[in-house]
């Protein structure tokens, strides 16, 4: 698995789509930029669209992404469209100088590195992230391990207080829950097979018991349905 394209899911699962729009919005904040860093871009997929969508290319766009597969992709989107993309470990020193940018960007990131977010923003310069929140996926998480802590690491108030800590301002927090459909069984295997932090250790050997299961349900009473949690946040440096 690699990349974070989700077309093989057209006609098998759907996903309700963030109110705010995104890629959208970043793409409005990139066209006024001119040094943009994507934080843990996977392979690229949203950030070339966002460039597409801009209003105009920044002078300076870099990108940053940690897992091999993912790497070599985002590459391959990317860098005909003029970005550097940096190998970087997830919660790493980011590889740039102090103020480099004036936007940094990361959407659904694994973990937030505050102070070294803080470090490469320019003064004035914006913090833009659509996050994933506790608990989301819930359902498929507890039809598979049974009930589940979400915990609190990904809670919009935890992460708006690591900004604040880190001495930027949060502009904007906006939440929302998604709702998710699956319509047949081989849409969740690879599903989880992709986000694999949903049932951790997932193989279909060790499931096939209860993927029977969710096969027999979805036949008996039509899509499994989940909620996704989202929460977008913006901050701003001095």
């Amino acid at each position: 698995m690699d990349g974070w394209d989700f077309g093989w899911f057209a006609g098998r699962a759907t996903e309700q789509r963030p109110a705010w729009g995104y890629a959208r919005m970043l793409a409005e904040r990139v066209g006024v930029a001119d040094a943009v860093l994507d934080v843990q871009t996977g392979g690229g997929e949203v950030y070339a669209e966002v460039l597409r969508r801009a209003a105009r290319r920044p002078s300076v766009a870099a990108a940053t992404e940690s897992w091999a597969p993912n790497l070599a992709l985002a590459r391959d989107n990317l860098a005909p469209m003029g970005v550097t993309v940096a190998e970087s470990a997830d919660g790493a020193a980011l590889p740039f100088p102090d103020a480099a940018f004036d936007l940094v960007a990361s959407r659904h990131p694994t973990v937030t590195d505050w102070a070294e977010t803080a470090r490469v923003l320019a003064p004035g310069g914006v913090y833009l992230s659509q996050q994933i929140g506790a608990g989301s996926m819930r359902e498929l998480s507890e039809f598979f391990l049974g009930p589940v802590d979400p915990g609190t690491g990904r809670l919009p108030e935890t992460l708006a207080a690591g900004a604040r800590g880190a001495g930027l301002v949060v502009t904007e927090v906006r939440t929302q829950a998604l709702r998710t459909e699956f319509y047949d069984v081989a849409a969740v295997i690879v599903f989880l097979r992709k986000v694999i932090w949903t049932v951790p250790g997932f193989d279909v050997d060790r499931f096939r018991e209860r993927l029977a299961a969710m096969d027999a349900l979805i036949r008996a009473e039509g899509p499994f349905v989940a909620h996704s949690q989202r929460f977008l946040l913006a901050a701003r440096r001095p």
